[in-house]
């Protein structure tokens, strides 16, 4: 659609709908704001792959059956 065509549809409302139209439209424009603010921010909080190298560590006896379970073995 375009502008003109958006606007000559505009013009031939009645005021009070033209107030609505109005609104809607800044509604969908804060919106619009809103929604790039949070991609940012996303983009900015995600962590690249290995940057918890180092700072996870598991026991040497990890992979050694548990006391619990020698009885079914």
């Amino acid at each position: 659609m375009t502008s003109f065509s958006l606007y000559t549809k505009i013009e031939t409302l009645p005021p009070a709908l033209k107030e609505e139209a109005k609104d809607f439209i800044e509604y969908l424009l804060e919106k619009t704001k809103k929604k790039g603010k949070n991609s940012e921010s996303q983009n900015q909080s995600k962590k690249a792959f290995g940057s918890l190298k180092g700072k996870i560590a598991l026991s040497d006896d990890f992979d050694e059956l548990l006391e619990d379970f020698k009885d079914y073995m």
